[in-house]
Parts: C-alpha cells; sequence; structure tokens
C-alpha cells in the first residue's frame, strides 16, 4: 500500500489549469515535488489537503479523502514555508491551541521532538531562528502519530547548514519511524540529498514521475563552442553560457558530437525542460 495517491488531479482557474496529476508515495520513501514557480506544485498540495476544490482522487494510506476525510488527515503532518504565527505567541499557546484538533495528539512524543529539537514552550515565536521554527513545525506536524509528511518549502529562509540539519532530520525521520515524505521545494540541491523519487510538475502538466536516479540518468549536460554543433547533436533547451552553449543530451541517443558532457542535476534538467518547452519543444518524460 501506497501513502499516498493521487490520480487525475485538476484544478480549472481562468488563467491556468492543473491537468490531470497522478503519482503515488511509497511507504517509507522521500519524494520530491518540484517545477517552477507557478507550475503548480501548491495547487496541487493544497488539492491534496483538500484546501481547495478539485478533480481526482486522492488516498492516503488507503483511505479516500472524499469518503473519509477525517481519518486521513489524521495520518497527515504538514509543514510549509513561513511561520505564520503571532511573534507573541508562546510555543506552550501554539501546542494548546493546535493538539485538540487531534485526538491521537501524543504528549510525550511532543515532548520528545522538544527535547531532541533544543526547544523551550516557554520561548516566543519572535525569540525563534528561521531553523527553530521549522524544527517546532516538524514537531506539531508529527506528534499526533502521522505517518505522511506533506511539505511545502519548509527550508526557504533558511541558511545552508539549517538546510543540511533539517535535511538529516527528514533522513532520521524516515529511516527509524517509518515516515513518508512528499517534500516540495525549489532549492534542489536538498532533494538530491534525500529523494527517492521525483514528481515533476510543468505549466500544470506532469513531465515526470519517476525515481530520482532515472531521472537523472536520462539526461547529460553537455557543452558547446557552437549553437550549430549543439543543434546537431540534437541538445534539448540550448541556451548560451559564458563559454558557449549548454543543453541536455539524452543519453541513450548515440549522436557523435565533441561536446564535453557531465552528470545533470535536477536544476540542470529543470532549465533546459524549461526552455525547450517554451520554445514549443515537446520535453515530456516517457
Amino acid at each position: 500500500m501506497n501513502a499516498l495517491e493521487v490520480k487525475g488531479l485538476t484544478k480549472v482557474y481562468p488563467e491556468f489549469t492543473l491537468d490531470k496529476i497522478g503519482f503515488c508515495v511509497p511507504q517509507g520513501h522521500i519524494v520530491g515535488l518540484i517545477g517552477r514557480n507557478g507550475a503548480g506544485k501548491s495547487t496541487t498540495i493544497k488539492g491534496i489537503l483538500q484546501l481547495i476544490a478539485t478533480e481526482g482522487d486522492v488516498a492516503v494510506f488507503g483511505k479516500n479523502m472524499d469518503v473519509d476525510e477525517l481519518a486521513a488527515k489524521q495520518m497527515i503532518g504538514y509543514v510549509g514555508g513561513g511561520f505564520r504565527y503571532y511573534p507573541m505567541n508562546t510555543l506552550v499557546s501554539i501546542r494548546k491551541a493546535y493538539s485538540p484538533f487531534y485526538p491521537t495528539w501524543n504528549q510525550g512524543k511532543y515532548e520528545k521532538f522538544l527535547a531532541q529539537f533544543d526547544l523551550s514552550e516557554r520561548k516566543k515565536v519572535k525569540e525563534l531562528s528561521e531553523g527553530m521554527k521549522v524544527k517546532f513545525a516538524l514537531a506539531l506536524a508529527l506528534s499526533h502519530g502521522a505517518k505522511l509528511l506533506i511539505m511545502d518549502e519548509p527550508t526557504s529562509g533558511l541558511d545552508p547548514l539549517s538546510r543540511e540539519e533539517f535535511c538529516d532530520i527528514v533522513l532520521q525521520l524516515v529511516r527509524e519511524d517509518g515516515v513518508s515524505v512528499l517534500f516540495s521545494t525549489h532549492i534542489t540541491s536538498d532533494l538530491m540529498r534525500i529523494a527517492d523519487d521525483i514528481v515533476y510538475i510543468s505549466q500544470g502538466k506532469l513531465l515526470a514521475a519517476c525515481p530520482l536516479k532515472e531521472l537523472l540518468g536520462k539526461y547529460r549536460l553537455a557543452r558547446f563552442s557552437s549553437l550549430k554543433d549543439a543543434t546537431t547533436a540534437k541538445a534539448i533547451g540550448v541556451k548560451a553560457v559564458k563559454e558557449g552553449y549548454e543543453g541536455l543530451l539524452l543519453c541513450d541517443m548515440q549522436v557523435a558530437t565533441s561536446a564535453a558532457a557531465t552528470d545533470a542535476t535536477i536544476d540542470n534538467i529543470i532549465v533546459h525542460l524549461e526552455k525547450a518547452n517554451e520554445e514549443g519543444i515537446c520535453a515530456e518524460f516517457d
């Protein structure tokens, strides 16, 4: 059984359509949700959480959100980017307001997280660093027995060391507590470190839903001395760079080229596939 199954998720706005998005989060996996700003990542998460009306089906550990929304949501912990609480609130006042919504709230587990994250409930929100705010949000999200963690840009605003610490915590939760994770972020270096799978949305459409290794193994990043060389090599999403031109090459294409090719990162893939789409070139991932 998958931790999360999304089928045909659709939302139509006057100027944007989220079009039949479908993917799953296997139990014990970290799935990265990627795409440029405005691609539909946050709309997808809002649809999963039933915060907006959508078409399609969402199931959490086999429980359909339309049929058994309360039971399904009890198994979800949510962590978003930005900590939207009044700065003068203490952590204890936030916990007292939050915990009654969850019949399965475990005070002992919550206190364990506070100790692990070196947090004091006596502190006010204004006294917390950005990293401490994210840790507190994690403690709230996981103290009612949640087995699916949905995160929307949780590391935005964190410095590199705090992001690394956060990713280590998420890995520990997966390995030791069996938590499954859907992690939406534009900081793809975090996903390069910890993700098992990738869901890639572009302009409201699903471009890829596959293991991270499979996505990275499909492309190579190549540098060319001229645009003609890039065109001859059938490079994808060619763009000018300081020392010539750059584009993606499909690894399974036997193209004679003198271009220097290196492993592509998630950022490389997004940048060049989006450029190809802007130019009207189909860049779907098969």
